[in-house]
């Protein structure tokens, strides 16, 4: 068996090779699903649609887990899928199969604390507040779960989001590195006169973005933190794997790469970040 990775396009790979760092054996399969990307401005039935398609493809490839490494699939498409299509596509299949998204691993690392945990209501005044930024696009955003689910954690973290319409696309697009960093140079700027001043943090919650963490960095003043979502969940998936057995990530060191969109070699930006030529596959 394997574990599949799915994401609307290249960005993902950001989280892929967080996952082949840490767990170099496993046997992986990715699928972008290039065809149709970007999901952000998607409605979300059609994300849930496309997203559930992604997961068969992979499932009948092999997979016995997949990872969402897609922020807008993740919001919106995960839970109703795990609650209304997993059950009876288990029976179907006759094996174990599951999938899991990339927002939980992330919201635990932005407030240092497990899923599980609920934070006590209190009237007590917060005397400083941790202003934490999420870039993301537009369907995570409007999604609000950073918003509502560190709010369940954290009192003392404010959640400001910043929606990215065209990012993503740019990055897919192989976009001059200049013209990325004048796009997210304006999204700092109009998150950081939003809040009033910079975030103390920031979470660039959208896969894509990670590809260009270097921009975001030179944005933001310096030393602000950077949430990786791609560390945060290779470090899940592999505590997730060691607690649930059942699911086997095979031991092969395969790697493949599939696209709904052009199969051949990708471009220069996503081979400077994963570190050697990649080719697809059609799916």
């Amino acid at each position: 068996m394997v574990i599949g990775v799915f994401d609307s396009g290249i960005g993902g790979l950001s989280v892929h090779r967080a996952l082949v760092d840490k767990l170099p054996g496993a046997d992986f399969i990715y699928l972008a699903d290039q065809a149709h990307a970007p999901y952000g401005g998607k409605g979300g039935e059609e994300i849930v649609e496309l997203t559930r398609a992604g997961c068969m493809r992979l499932f009948e490839a092999g997979a016995s887990l997949v990872i969402l490494a897609c922020n807008t699939a993740s919001a919106i498409a995960l839970r109703r899928l795990q609650q209304t299509w997993l059950p009876s596509y288990r029976k179907q299949l006759g094996r174990a199969v599951n999938v899991l998204g990339i927002i939980v691993p992330t919201i635990e690392a932005a407030t240092g604390l497990p899923w599980e945990h609920e934070a006590e209501r209190r009237g007590d005044k917060v005397e400083r507040l941790d202003v934490l930024g999420v870039f993301s696009t537009p369907g995570t955003a409007r999604s609000r779960v950073y918003e509502i689910e560190i709010d369940k954690r954290r009192q003392d973290v404010a959640v400001f989001s910043e929606a990215c319409p065209s990012l993503a696309g740019l990055i897919e697009d192989n976009a001059p590195r200049d013209a990325l960093a004048k796009v997210i140079a304006g999204h700092v700027e109009t998150l950081s006169k939003r809040i009033g001043r910079a975030p103390d943090r920031a979470i660039l919650g959208c896969t894509h973005y990670e590809i260009t963490a270097d921009l975001f960095r030179d944005a933001l003043p310096a030393g602000t933190p950077l949430i990786h979502q791609g560390t945060a969940t290779a470090e899940a998936i592999a505590r997730y794997l060691v607690q649930h057995p059942e699911y086997d990530p095979g031991c092969g060191g395969t790697r493949r790469f599939l696209t709904t969109g052009m199969p051949g070699p990708q471009n220069a930006l996503i081979e400077a970040f994963w570190g050697a030529p990649l080719s697809f596959e059609a799916a």
